[in-house]
């Protein structure tokens, strides 16, 4: 189900983490919530077997993970997925909350957790936390609880403390949404952008932005505007005279504020302007080439 903003962003309810090179085959989990369990279980352990017996391979059937990302079927998430499995050296995806309703043959769910990525290793590794709330449908197929579509997206909570733990007891859940947020960093300087598009359609270039995430880029004389900032997550829109076309995109910065990663899409091309928002685009990757400036 997830798909993380590394290009979306991305991945990221299904996406995964190692901890050993060897698989057992899980339990058949006998509800729908040992079901999801397992699912994010099998996540954390990069177990792909299992997670491709526990979801449906219909070839209509329509999710979404961070950003709109849209999914068709099993084939495409698989492959994503198995892109992020090289990509990333672990995960940690610790399950905050969840709750399960079930009628008959179907049952439903609300989950909120934290997908947790390490890339790199040593003193170079960097860490990624997303806050992430879930929904979905499962279905028992011939005894077993499979999931059929999820939708995922950011929480917009600021929790309490390191967001690898869980909530302190003695702060209400409900509370902690009335806590102060941090300030949004200086976004300035210059930035190296890379996009992706499809196969062969990679394209390089560089931004100069001042401290509010505004500023040109050289492609196609585009420039950058930046709409919202909150917990990281970047969001803003692009325009590009040149070839006559603008969208959006949304980003998560790093915690050290040296990159970015995210998707990017299209709400017009020329005359066509009825794009609807995240449904054609493709993903980000921004590194820092220079530090902000810093206040005196």
């Amino acid at each position: 189900m997830i798909r993380l903003v590394q290009h979306t962003l991305w991945s990221l309810f299904f996406t995964i983490g190692i901890t050993s090179t060897t698989f057992a085959i899980a339990p058949e989990p006998t509800d729908p919530e040992s079901a999801i369990r397992t699912m994010v279980r099998a996540n954390a352990e990069k177990d792909m077997p299992t997670l491709s017996r526990l979801m449906a391979h219909d070839a209509d059937i329509t999710s979404f993970s961070i950003g709109g990302r849209k999914y068709v079927g099993w084939p495409e998430f698989e492959r994503e997925m198995q892109e992020e499995f090289v990509n990333v050296q672990r995960f940690e995806i610790p399950i905050l909350e969840l709750k399960v309703w079930t009628k008959g043959e179907l049952a439903w769910f609300t989950m909120e957790l934290d997908y947790i990525r390490y890339v790199g290793e040593g003193p170079e590794q960097k860490r990624t936390v997303l806050p992430l709330r879930e929904t979905g449908v499962l279905e028992r197929r011939d005894g077993q609880w499979v999931l059929l579509s999820w939708h995922e997206s950011f929480r917009s909570v600021q929790l309490a403390g390191p967001v690898a733990q869980p909530p302190v007891a003695a702060a209400p859940h409900h509370l902690v949404s009335n806590m102060p947020l941090p300030a949004a960093p200086d976004l300035s300087g210059e930035w190296d952008i890379l996009e992706f598009e499809g196969i062969g359609d990679d394209k390089h270039y560089k931004a100069t932005l001042d401290k509010n995430g505004n500023g040109p880029y050289t492609q196609h004389g585009g420039q950058f505007v930046t709409t919202k900032f909150a917990d990281r997550f970047w969001h803003g829109t692009w325009q590009q005279p040149g070839n006559d076309r603008e969208g959006g995109f949304e980003l998560l910065l790093s915690e050290d504020g040296t990159e970015a990663n995210g998707i990017w899409w299209y709400t017009r091309v020329d005359t066509r302007n009825n794009i609807p928002p995240r449904t054609q685009g493709g993903k980000y990757r921004w590194k820092r080439l220079t530090s902000p400036a810093i206040p005196q």
